[in-house]
């Protein structure tokens, strides 16, 4: 199927939604991250309202922690189809990515965190994400956001990014002025020879790096990590007016 509203994307999106989010405990003790209400709503909805407006028809979400809670929630949903891959043991982001990515087309594959909320200033991100993508010259494609203005975020930062789009990775010890914000393209070549295991997304990124293959595009908007109280907190007054 193709995606109607902007065709440069995939009309299918992974969302991320299997971890333990033991930085929002004690919320997350009995309600898995996902699942935490954000302005009266279930954090994975913000998520999905941005793919479905952006053209996204069906959505796969990997499962693992209290799975039910987020399995029955999606199943209430008439907007979207919605496949859900159970992960026995939890495959990080890498393997669960792997894991799904029979039931995600051909590629380029769009994959977004559940823990974070977005908001454009112009034009949708999402849109632009996927006419910046150019096969022959990438393999990752990463939407990432200005530390300076990331609401609820701790952290130094994670790449530099050139005039000309590549990435490179932020040296230890050191700050960086971009953040990933856990939404991307990926090329599914870049799975090869790799098994369905505990990984994380951040190998493909050190593959594609070696082979200057990855890129990113400068989100225009508000980010928010949602995934320690701190975020929650600043994601609930952006939502509700309050910033």
């Amino acid at each position: 199927m193709t995606n109607t509203v902007h065709p440069e994307l995939p009309d299918t999106a992974m969302v991320l939604a299997a971890g333990y989010g033991k930085r929002l405990q004690p919320l997350t003790l009995t309600c898995p991250k996902p699942m935490v209400p954000v302005a009266e709503r279930p954090l994975i909805d913000h998520a999905l309202e941005r793919l479905t407006a952006a053209g996204i028809t069906r959505v796969v979400v990997n499962t693992h922690y209290l799975p039910e809670q987020i399995e029955e929630h999606l199943a209430k949903r008439t907007d979207l189809e919605v496949v859900i891959c159970r992960e026995e043991e939890l495959l990080d982001t890498g393997g669960g990515v792997l894991n799904a990515l029979a039931h995600l087309g051909p590629g380029p594959v769009l994959v977004t965190n559940s823990d974070m909320i977005w908001e454009n200033f112009g034009s949708s991100s999402l849109q632009r994400l996927g006419q910046a993508w150019k096969p022959e010259q990438m393999d990752a494609l990463l939407l990432v956001q200005p530390v300076v203005n990331a609401l609820g975020y701790l952290g130094a930062g994670d790449f530099r990014l050139s005039p000309g789009g590549r990435l490179t990775r932020r040296q230890p010890g050191r700050v960086t002025p971009f953040l990933f914000t856990g939404i991307q393209l990926l090329d599914p070549a870049l799975f090869e020879g790799m098994t369905v295991e505990p990984f994380s997304l951040n190998r493909l990124y050190d593959r594609a790096a070696e082979n200057d293959r990855l890129f990113g595009i400068r989100h225009d908007g508000v980010w928010v990590d949602v995934g320690h109280p701190e975020g929650l907190e600043a994601a609930e007054r952006l939502l509700t007016g309050q910033v």
